[in-house]
């Protein structure tokens, strides 16, 4: 098949969209919580408190604690040290891969997530809003709260986090590759009001000089445009097998046939090509930066 189909229906989570309704919430982390206890117990077995073991491991007591509470994915290099610390049973290695489970995001979109923790390449054309990866907290909020159904300040929290949390993916060694090409209109729109945008905009000139960000800006007048049938996102795994992921307004499918990938992957291909340069893009951010 070419299409595989995830198993929720909040619609938004890639891009930190919107959220679906009460039915649709996402579940709690158990998965995530089962592997954190099962560090916490290995961890305190071998003698270690958590301050001990994140010199270990060279990750900090907190970053360690947040692992063991089940309120963080731990990414490749976390399960590799602490193999090594914890006996090289195996048992990290073969759990690691079956984290799904991450609080806030929809249920549908957790697979892509955890295919994401483990990216070389990562692109995303986005048409709707702004990307997940590339919100502040005060925009992810104000998409969040701006469609239906209405959300208690917990749900809402919820999913501002579980979005912020996926920005740990900037600073993830070894480094991913990551392309944004980003609809012009979607910082026009003056989501969350100006200060909310100046606040954006801000974040956007700072990330785009990031060394291993392309952030392109999709000019509004493009007669020729290759991203008519919506928002897309791509990735390349550490065996440099690619995938793709497209979503709608309640639901998501992951991409993994190879002649559907290679049409999603031309697709982007022409979407870089018609977007305009990083530099150009960078001047027009400023552009309209100035302009709130």
């Amino acid at each position: 098949m070419a299409y595989e189909n995830t198993d929720g229906c909040i619609a938004g989570a890639a891009t930190g969209g919107t959220g679906a309704g009460a039915g649709a919430e996402p579940g709690m982390s158990d998965s995530l919580r089962t592997f954190g206890a099962f560090v916490q117990a290995l961890r305190e077995h071998a003698g270690f408190s958590r301050e001990e073991f994140g010199d270990l491991v060279r990750f900090s007591k907190h970053t360690v604690a947040s692992i063991e509470q089940g309120r963080r994915m731990p990414d490749r290099d976390f399960v590799e040290r602490a193999e090594e610390a914890l006996g090289n049973t195996g048992a990290l290695r073969k759990a690691a891969p079956h984290l799904t489970r991450q609080a806030g995001l929809a249920s549908w979109f957790r697979q892509w997530a955890r295919l994401e923790t483990q990216a070389v390449t990562l692109w995303t054309y986005e048409c709707r809003v702004i990307p997940g990866l590339l919100q502040t907290e005060r925009y992810a909020r104000a998409v969040t709260v701006s469609v239906p159904p209405v959300k208690d300040e917990e749900q809402v929290a919820k999913q501002v986090t579980a979005r912020l949390e996926r920005h740990q993916l900037f600073e993830r060694k070894p480094p991913i590759a990551f392309s944004f090409i980003v609809e012009q209109a979607l910082i026009e729109r003056g989501t969350g009001g100006p200060d909310v945008m100046r606040e954006l905009l801000d974040s956007l000139l700072e990330r785009s000089l990031q060394f291993n960000v392309e952030l392109q800006i999709m000019p509004r007048y493009q007669p020729d445009h290759a991203g008519f049938d919506g928002p897309l996102m791509l990735l390349e795994s550490q065996d440099n097998k690619w995938f793709g992921y497209a979503e709608g307004q309640r639901g998501g499918m992951l991409i993994s046939d190879p002649k559907e990938v290679s049409i999603t992957l031309q697709r982007y291909a022409k979407l870089r090509s018609q977007a305009l340069t990083s530099e150009d893009s960078r001047s027009l951010l400023k552009q309209l930066r100035g302009a709130l």
